[in-house]
């Protein structure tokens, strides 16, 4: 049940950051004034935990993006995809008790159903050597800082 909740989440989310994206109105603003599609129905608590923090951290999670994304700006991908890679940059980075495989499966799946032809694939790879930068940590290491920095690239 929570997993299908969060795929809803996901859907959600994608929308209303498409709608930032193609007005510049502030996600906190898109929810509070209820301007968002209704399609997947009301808005989760997960979605906005998921859009409120793709805003709050975007510079480092779109510099995440750029800097993976082999000859592809930001500004060149299409809205849909750069939203759902957000999305799963997001989780994959700020959100601990998704793992990242369920963060790519969830991406790859959003990509067939609303991106482009090879959208899939190339939130896939996208998303799979984002993912390799932070490895999760085994639960012992969780603790100590130290041991979760290791993993994250630079």
């Amino acid at each position: 049940m929570a997993m299908l909740e969060r795929t809803r989440a996901r859907r959600q989310a994608l929308q209303i950051l498409y709608q930032k994206d193609i007005t510049g109105e502030q996600c906190r603003s898109i929810l509070s004034n209820r301007t968002y599609a209704l399609e997947e129905g009301e808005p989760s608590q997960y979605c906005e935990q998921v859009v409120l923090g793709v805003e709050a951290h975007q510079e480092r999670i779109d510099d995440e993006i750029e800097r993976t994304s082999e000859h592809w700006t930001l500004s060149r991908m299409p809205i849909v995809d750069r939203n759902i890679l957000r999305i799963a940059v997001y989780e994959i980075i700020f959100e601990d008790e998704v793992p990242n495989s369920v963060a790519i499966n969830e991406a790859v799946e959003l990509g067939k159903v609303f991106g482009g032809e090879d959208s899939s694939k190339f939130i896939n790879g996208v998303l799979g050597r984002i993912a390799e930068r932070y490895e999760e940590p085994m639960p012992e290491q969780r603790e100590g800082s130290a041991a979760t920095t290791e993993g994250a690239g630079e």
